[in-house]
């Protein structure tokens, strides 16, 4: 099947429209892979330890609401499994929510050094930078781990 990449954010000239640039293109990555495939095959579990597609979406949707809005999570394995009422498409909004609430935040950041909340149930905040950082990085693992699963679902590839 053929690889149907996204385009790269624009080049910017500061640093946090460079990191958001690169967050919002990994989560529309994210959403873009648990689209148009059957909630069945979205929940299935793809490899050994159980992650599915829709297991994925869910999980970084509690990471946001975590990191930028401090909700609590209290059992992170748990965030791995959408409820089984749940379809690809409320799953896929929950994130989309999450997201524009997220860049909310981020919006009202004025300097990267400076303190991003503090995540529920934790004592001291990380830098906003590491936050973004951060945040790239774990939803940049997911996107790929995602990549796979969509691929062994209908054997589409890419971004």
């Amino acid at each position: 099947m053929p690889r149907r990449d996204t385009a790269l954010p624009p080049d910017a000239a500061d640093e946090k429209s460079v990191l958001t640039g690169f967050l919002g293109h990994l989560r529309g990555a994210v959403a873009a892979k648990a689209l148009g495939v059957p909630d069945a095959a979205a929940r299935e579990p793809g490899v050994p330890s159980g992650t599915s597609l829709l297991g994925l979406v869910a999980h970084l949707t509690h990471v946001e609401r975590h990191y930028f809005l401090g909700e609590a999570v209290r059992d992170w394995p748990a965030t791995f499994r959408p409820r089984a009422e749940d379809t690809a498409e409320d799953v896929v909004a929950a994130y989309r929510e999450a997201t524009v609430r997220a860049d909310a935040v981020v919006d009202t950041w004025s300097g990267l050094d400076r303190a991003a909340p503090v995540p529920a149930g934790r004592r001291s905040a990380p830098s906003r930078r590491w936050l973004l950082v951060h945040m790239i990085e774990e939803t940049g693992r997911h996107a790929g781990h995602a990549d796979i699963l969509r691929e062994r679902i209908d054997g589409r590839t890419g971004r």
